[in-house]
């Protein structure tokens, strides 16, 4: 049995609520279990500097976690003057995954920047940042599209993500630190709403895993992230 008592193909309960930042041109408060993350939206009337004049847009994504999101107190990065390596891959990480589901020409030479931050954490931020972003991306271009800044909308598909890992031997989906800290193989995957693949991550951790593992997660992945996605589409409907 799993730490939490789930069934291997179980996920933790996740909420989606949105418009929870009053400033942000859109915003979501996701949560998977004990992981908490606030998403917000923030549109810039210009792109960045080195896409100035060729006609389209960007999206982008930070990512930060609160000093007490864990156990014990992190140093805001912030004071150490630069953020680490693994922020910087998550936030690069947030801002392909949105990007591959826009239509960037659509958005005109615009920015939107996603603010994910982790209010706490507890396995799976950055999966759970990705399918809360996309909420507060899609409210910002619908605020957009309200005020005839955007004609239409130029968000093409959902995307979201979840993790997945070997445990003991056996495939399970959406660990909890608890979990992922001991799990053999720790993976994430982003995919749209259509089933098409973003990015996987998967890594070796205790012991190495084999394709028919992979095969293992990436089923259970798709099935976590379809849900996902249904939520996606209750939420904004």
């Amino acid at each position: 049995m799993r730490p939490s008592q789930r069934a291997f193909d179980e996920m933790r309960s996740v909420t989606l609520e949105r418009n929870v930042a009053r400033y942000a041109e859109g915003s979501c408060l996701v949560k998977f279990g004990e992981t908490h993350v606030l998403c917000t939206a923030s549109l810039e009337d210009k792109p960045p500097m080195w896409l100035r004049g060729q006609g389209r847009g960007w999206v982008t994504a930070e990512y930060s976690m609160l000093p007490r999101a864990t156990a014990t107190r992190t140093r805001r990065e912030v004071t150490a003057g630069k953020p680490s390596g693994r922020t910087q891959e998550i936030q690069r990480l947030i801002g392909r995954s949105l990007r591959a589901v826009v239509d960037l020409q659509a958005l005109g030479e615009r920015q939107i920047t996603i603010d994910c931050d982790v209010l706490q954490a507890d396995g799976g931020t950055r999966t759970a940042a990705i399918t809360g972003a996309w909420i507060a991306l899609h409210d910002c271009l619908k605020w957009m599209r309200g005020r005839s800044i955007i004609k239409d909308m130029p968000i093409r598909d959902h995307v979201a993500a979840i993790s997945c890992g070997v445990s003991r031997g056996m495939a399970v989906l959406d660990l909890d630190y608890a979990e992922d800290s001991v799990a053999e193989t720790d993976a994430n995957f982003v995919m749209t709403g259509s089933g098409g693949l973003v990015e996987i991550q998967a890594t070796a951790e205790g012991a190495i895993f084999t394709e028919d593992q992979l095969a293992a997660m990436m089923g259970l992945a798709r099935n976590g992230i379809a849900r996902l996605v249904d939520m996606q589409k209750t939420a904004v409907a």
